[in-house]
């Protein structure tokens, strides 16, 4: 069965690889675009809706008018000057933390800490952000060291990527966990896991997180629609919302394929054998 199963991953694998040959020059710059896009996008709605999120802040939340208005502008600044510098490759880590807080400090401000969608969609974006910071330092070793790397470098970017691993599949507790249960439903629940799993013990993780790759965006354009809601629904902004912040773990899971599972992963153990 074991056998079985891997004359099949890596067939697709080589599938993979050779149709994926001509878009994976520009995969690094995509991903890191995607992982960054819902900061983005937050950033511009936080802007067109400026009046809407002060009376929300202050009348839901208790913020004094000052409070709330450094606040904001402090959110869009970093999420703006974050996303560039993220895309550009330059001070990753200052905008890898900066993003980080920005995460922290919107869960805290707007009350959505103890909501248990959010918080495990934004574990997984958090698991982008780390993945982000290991090609970061696995980009710096290669032009620095030029193939000697540091190993006090090299352990860290390790210990990045198996993070990144296990906090990127915390979205599909979120799917799993929502909505009715149905034979569908739970079948693709079980199959989706199977590559979760996979994926955090670093087990044909490329392979698993192109896997992902492809329900995500399924799922996504399926569930979070928005642009077939009115303007008006209550609705379009959370689908909107849900909908970018998916994009963003989908760049997770796209650095996933292009940098690999790191060393403590059951693929990298296998050479050693």
């Amino acid at each position: 069965m074991a056998d079985a199963v891997k004359v099949y991953t890596d067939q697709f694998e080589a599938v993979i690889d050779r149709f994926g040959a001509p878009l994976k020059p520009w995969l690094p710059a995509i991903a890191r675009f995607l992982l960054v896009v819902t900061f983005l996008e937050d950033s511009l709605r936080i802007s067109t809706q400026w009046s809407d999120q002060l009376f929300y802040l202050q009348r839901h939340r208790g913020f004094p008018w000052l409070t709330a208005e450094v606040f904001l502008f402090l959110n869009v600044v970093v999420m703006t000057t974050g996303s560039i510098m993220a895309i550009a490759k330059k001070h990753t880590e200052y905008a890898v933390a900066g993003l980080a807080v920005v995460i922290v400090s919107q869960s805290l401000g707007y009350g959505l800490l103890f909501d248990s969608s959010f918080f495990l969609r934004n574990l997984s974006v958090a698991g982008g952000l780390l993945m982000l910071l290991a090609d970061a330092m696995a980009s710096k070793r290669k032009n620095l060291f030029a193939g000697l790397p540091s190993l006090n470098e090299a352990d860290k970017a390790t210990y990045l990527q198996l993070g990144g691993r296990i906090l990127l599949v915390f979205l599909f507790l979120s799917f799993i966990l929502a909505g009715e249960l149905s034979f569908l439903r739970v079948a693709v629940s079980l199959v989706a896991l199977a590559a979760c799993v996979m994926v955090v013990v670093g087990f044909k993780a490329k392979w698993s997180a192109w896997f992902l790759v492809t329900f995500l965006s399924i799922s996504n354009v399926v569930l979070n629609n928005f642009w077939s809601l009115h303007h008006a629904h209550p609705q379009r902004d959370f689908q909107k919302y849900d909908f970018f912040q998916t994009l963003s773990i989908i760049g997770g899971f796209l650095l996933l394929t292009n940098l690999g599972p790191g060393g403590m992963s059951m693929d990298e153990k296998k050479k050693e054998f």
